[in-house]
């Protein structure tokens, strides 16, 4: 597939665990099964929530397990100047907003009920800012590759924010600025993001960017069904001996494609030449799974 660039983008709110090997390990087989480019991004927009050295602890548990990216690593805590022109784009256009409200202000009610698109109501207060969704393309559309045909009206989803009152700035802006600016042909993430993608092919149509292709990933849950995070304290993956070897085969058979038995303790380059060959996203299963990762 000529031009197929992927990307693998953390947020460095601590360690890797299982879930987040699972999602680096198809975007990376999706990406060297056709030749293509697989980078690596930094997503450290919210500074407070990610601990320094984080992302040094990244990098080291995606080379243990064999994952290794092209070119320099996107760090966005680094790229003010290219999200602020993005929102002065969109300001511009009158998709962008100043919003006052606070989210105790409108906890009534299902979603933000855009009371400040016409100015702010609370003048004084510092503002964030908001996409006017009722007003972007609509309704949006895109052939997820194995959640398949999918359409949302992303006002229904309501005016999301794009830049918090404290001056930082939120994923949705930044992951479409920076999918642009590294040409990324296919995003390959997990499935809790499917019902975030309306609003970002809105801002990627506002921008005049590329549409990339989707798969959405099916969720890695816990023995109690709630999705594997950093918040639900899931353990980090180990790095440490034949560690790797075990969590890479277990990640292999979340993702349906059947490894050999025989290659669950082989070396992790070993298993990865293997998997890059046999690579087929099309034996993926939509439910989520559990995640039970038994080490030999």
């Amino acid at each position: 597939m000529p031009g197929y660039r992927g990307r693998f983008a953390p947020t460095p709110s601590g360690p890797l665990h299982f879930g987040s090997l699972v999602a680096a390990l198809a975007s990376f087989l999706d990406a060297r099964r056709v030749g293509g480019e697989w980078l690596l991004r930094i997503e450290d927009v919210d500074p407070p929530r990610c601990p320094p050295g984080t992302g040094d602890t990244i990098r080291d548990q995606l080379e243990a397990y064999g994952l290794t990216w092209d070119g320099p690593v996107m760090t966005q805590s680094e790229r003010d100047g290219p999200y602020q022109a993005a929102l002065a784009r969109l300001a511009e256009q009158g998709l962008a907003y100043p919003c006052s409200c606070s989210r105790k202000e409108w906890h009534d009610h299902p979603i933000y009920p855009g009371w400040c698109r016409t100015g702010p109501l609370h003048p004084e207060r510092a503002m964030a800012w908001r996409l006017r969704s009722d007003l972007g393309a609509r309704p949006v559309g895109w052939h997820d590759r194995l959640f398949g045909e999918q359409r949302f009206d992303p006002a229904a989803l309501g005016d999301v924010v794009l830049k918090r009152k404290e001056g930082l700035w939120s994923y949705q802006l930044a992951v479409v600025v920076d999918d642009a600016e590294q040409g990324i042909s296919d995003v390959v993430r997990g499935a809790d993001l499917l019902d975030n993608t309306p609003w970002q092919l809105q801002l990627q149509a506002a921008l005049d960017h590329p549409q990339p292709r989707y798969l959405h990933l099916p969720l890695i849950v816990a023995a109690n069904g709630q999705k594997l995070s950093k918040q639900n304290r899931a353990a980090a993956l180990p790095v440490e001996g034949d560690a790797p070897r075990d969590y890479l085969h277990q990640a292999l058979v979340a993702l349906d494609q059947a490894p050999p038995r025989e290659l669950a303790t082989a070396p992790v380059a070993d298993q990865l030449s293997e998997a890059i060959a046999a690579w087929d996203p099309a034996r993926l299963h939509s439910e989520a799974k559990r995640q039970t990762p038994d080490p030999a």
